[in-house]
């Protein structure tokens, strides 16, 4: 596979070659709807797996919304859905890669090779397949491998890393939630004080729905505050979209990035956490 980013003639050559992933899903949706969405036409041999179903632990048995799996859970679920080890994997969404990257990251953070297809569903010019959601790929073995240690951090690692200026921590919500004007999910409105506001569409052609091009993306979070020696801290509402961010930074060349796993669902679930509103970034403390 050449990289973590392919676009739909590649993989329309190379289907027999991968196993493709369908993550589609979106808050207040549910798994039916994805699932009849998926059934009503999907890439050819996609395989369908959903946020909270099969990457995620139930919500805050653990950080946030959408915790991060037990490994014997995630590795369930990839081998259901045919995916074992050294199997390589595309993984599409219908939003523009903001879900199918929560995939991206859980794999490439165990060592597997996934990659995203650029522009998602819209990108795939070929006749679309229907049929059930079910798994019909004989099931792979997937060995179990924890989350690592330096790519997942907590709020307590947010907090000290704010305050000792040594990373930063970027917030790939949309502005208006950043800036708390418009809070639909979780209970207080804000931002982590001193997280910076990197809203994930950043990272795509307004026009294309594609990713930018490497230099813009590196310059762009250039811009943001991260570099070669400045790691980025990710998160989101529920460290899914996070992993957006990460990807891109990923293709620009920045390495290091970590997601905060529960992101703002997990820092708003302590009450006695800062939070602050409004454009700026604000004092971390």
């Amino acid at each position: 596979m050449r990289g973590p980013l392919v676009d739909g003639p590649w993989l329309a050559a190379h289907l027999r070659d991968v196993v493709v992933a369908d993550v589609r899903w979106a808050p207040g949706r549910g798994y039916d709807v994805a699932r009849i969405s998926f059934e009503a036409g999907h890439i050819p041999s996609a395989v369908f797996l959903d946020v909270q179903e099969d990457l995620a632990a139930p919500a805050f048995d653990g950080p946030g919304r959408h915790p991060l799996p037990s490994p014997e859970a995630f590795a369930a679920s990839m081998a259901r859905a045919g995916i074992g080890d050294g199997t390589s994997v595309v993984a599409y969404d219908d939003a523009q890669g903001s879900l199918a990257a929560r995939l991206w990251w859980m794999l490439d953070a165990v060592g597997e090779r996934i990659a995203l297809l650029d522009g998602g569903l819209a990108s795939w010019a070929g006749p679309l397949e229907t049929g059930p959601a079910e798994a019909t790929r004989r099931p792979g073995v997937f060995t179990q491998r924890p989350w690592p240690a330096d790519a997942v951090v907590d709020a307590v690692e947010v907090q000290r890393a704010l305050a000792a200026g040594d990373a930063t921590v970027l917030d790939a919500r949309m502005p208006e939630r950043y800036r708390g004007d418009d809070e639909p999910l979780d209970p207080v409105a804000g931002h982590i004080p001193g997280a910076v506001s990197a809203p994930w569409v950043g990272n795509l052609g307004a026009e294309t729905g594609r990713f930018l091009p490497l230099g813009q993306l590196r310059a762009r979070f250039e811009r943001l505050g991260v570099g070669s020696d400045r790691p980025a801290i990710a998160q989101c509402g529920s460290g899914v979209t996070a992993c957006h961010d990460l990807f891109a930074m990923r293709l620009a060349g920045l390495h290091g990035g970590r997601l905060y796993e529960g992101s703002w669902s997990d820092w708003v679930h302590d009450g006695t956490r800062p939070v602050a509103t409004g454009e700026e970034p604000g004092d971390p403390g």
